[in-house]
């Protein structure tokens, strides 16, 4: 029977499932077995029910102090800490995961959500702009209402339930309701227990967050199409992403969607750094491209060289080190047939084998392909996503040739140069290229790993994002939740206290609880 408590979340199953029929488990992919306990896919009732308390409660959150957020966010991060071992191993059971990724990935979901905390209690996050001229015209960031958020099945944590999109919407002002990701829902239960004893101890609204399962697609699309949700947040793949997109602008209100969809991450090698230091290059690369078994947005899955003679070392050592590389088992089935059948498509369209890992059943194979750059422009194809550990080398004639691909590239979250000094500035035009191409430019690093912090762009334009502007990791992901408003010619008293003091540079600090304006510079 489902309950819903007085905070607004869902409560699931005996304990942990909703009304629905339809019935799933989590699967162990270590174990390769079906987890024991059983969830239920939420009806569309139980969804009006939850975005409804969503709305009502917005009325009042929306109102809340940015340190009463912050309150209530470092609240989240406390207690989730305090659900111990058992969060850890239940989502290692989930995912498959070792645990000591897990209680790294636990320490960045609470470090952001801290991160959060810290930034809306310093108070400038809302971007005051103050003209007092005739008219006088305030400006500020408000945030949208009810945000729809999906999680992702990669990071149980720190893209899920308390995640950077639940924890910048939350930052924003903005109620939430979360879809679980079906791979782990204990997980999910678990966080979700978290975040509801906050709401509690912090007093903040019924309904401020509450949290639906489902499986199907049907549960998702209700979801987004729901006249209530004033946006969505959603990290996966293209074709999820882009079914939610193709819902929300078909709405008679459409809804901005900020979609992570993944992307392929090039990595080019220039001449120079492949003469200098080819092989342990080459090491560095295997391990990105293995890393978690390739299951990262920002795994490097296309690697670009631009002379054979340069190369030579670096690509020997690749097929030496492929075939000592170790693969494992990858989040859910689902994902690892999607892998293998990436691979397989490849294959078909003629892209050649450079070497592979041993294969174990029921684990991701490591692989690196090739193909000539002639090959990646005349099927552009072959340069998609294929998520897990593998990696496709394009092998290009000429430098001018690797210019060229990288104008055909599509959007993608990351790309990647490596060079020496005289490479670099040699061909400083490439950076120009893809500064048009990527969120996140890198230079003599690899993708994988992506720190939370002001600076961050986790973004990219389309099809790795949506939209371009946007970005799901870094404090700037709260402007995703938010928009602009102007007071014209408002007395004092009706001013929100973000706009009360003039600063002409719209720079502003909270002091003491209030805010105040810095000191002119």
């Amino acid at each position: 029977m489902s309950r819903t408590s007085s905070t607004g979340l869902q409560l699931i199953g005996n304990h942990f499932s909703g009304e629905g029929d339809q019935l799933f488990r989590a699967f162990d992919p270590v174990q390769q077995q079906w987890l024991p306990t059983e969830f239920r896919e939420a009806t569309t009732g139980e969804i009006d029910t939850a975005l409804t308390m969503a709305a009502k409660a917005f009325i009042a959150y929306k109102k809340t102090t940015s340190l009463q957020r912050a309150a209530f966010l470092q609240a989240i991060a406390e207690e989730i800490i305090s659900l111990g071992d058992e969060l850890i191993s239940v989502a290692s059971s989930e995912s498959g995961l070792p645990l000591q990724r897990l209680q790294g990935e636990r320490d960045r979901t609470t470090g952001q959500l801290r991160l959060f905390a810290n930034t809306i209690a310093e108070g400038s996050w809302v971007n005051a702009r103050i003209d007092t001229g005739t008219p006088d015209i305030r400006q500020m960031q408000i945030p949208l209402g009810v945000v729809g958020i999906f999680g992702a099945s990669n990071f149980p944590l720190a893209f899920s339930v308390a995640g950077g999109d639940t924890a910048s919407a939350l930052a924003a002002g903005c109620t939430v309701v979360f879809k679980a990701h079906p791979a782990h829902p204990h997980t999910s239960h678990l966080v979700a227990t978290a975040i509801r004893k906050a709401v509690m101890r912090t007093q903040m609204p019924e309904g401020v967050f509450s949290m639906v399962h489902g499986t199907s697609h049907e549960t998702g699309q209700y979801l987004v199409a729901h006249p209530l949700v004033s946006a969505i947040a959603f990290t996966g793949s293209f074709k999820g992403g882009k079914a939610l997109y193709d819902t929300a602008t078909r709405r008679a209100v459409p809804i901005p969607v900020f979609a992570e969809m993944g992307s392929v991450n090039p990595v080019f090698f220039l001449p120079g750094i492949l003469l200098e230091k080819g092989p342990a290059l080459a090491m560095q690369l295997l391990q990105s491209v293995t890393l978690g078994v390739g299951q990262f947005c920002t795994n490097p899955g296309m690697f670009i060289t631009p002379s054979a003679d340069a190369a030579a070392a670096f690509i020997s050592t690749l097929q030496q080190g492929i075939g000592h590389a170790t693969g494992g088992p990858m989040l859910t089935p689902g994902i690892l047939h999607a892998y293998q059948q990436g691979l397989d498509y490849l294959q078909q369209e003629g892209v050649q084998v450079l070497g592979a890992a041993q294969t174990v059943p029921d684990q991701a194979t490591p692989y690196l392909l090739q193909a000539t750059a002639a090959n990646a422009l005349e099927k552009p194809a072959i340069c998609q996503e294929v998520f897990g550990p593998s990696s496709l080398h394009i092998h290009a004639g000429s430098i001018e040739e690797v210019y060229t691909l990288a104008r055909k590239l599509e959007g993608q979250l990351t790309a990647t140069i490596h060079g020496t000094e005289e490479d670099l500035r040699e061909h400083a035009g490439l950076i120009d290229i893809l500064r048009e191409k990527a969120g996140r430019i890198i230079i003599n690093g690899f993708p994988t790993g992506a720190p939370v912090n002001h600076a961050m762009v986790h973004g990219g334009p389309w099809p790795a994002a949506t939209p371009a502007a946007g970005t799901s990791l870094g404090t700037a992901a709260i402007y995703r939740f938010c928009r602009p408003v102007c007071f014209q010619d408002f007395p004092v008293y009706l001013l929100p206290p973000e706009l009360q003091d003039h600063n002409p540079l719209g720079i502003w600090r909270l002091v003491n609880g209030t805010f105040a304006k810095m000191a002119d510079s």
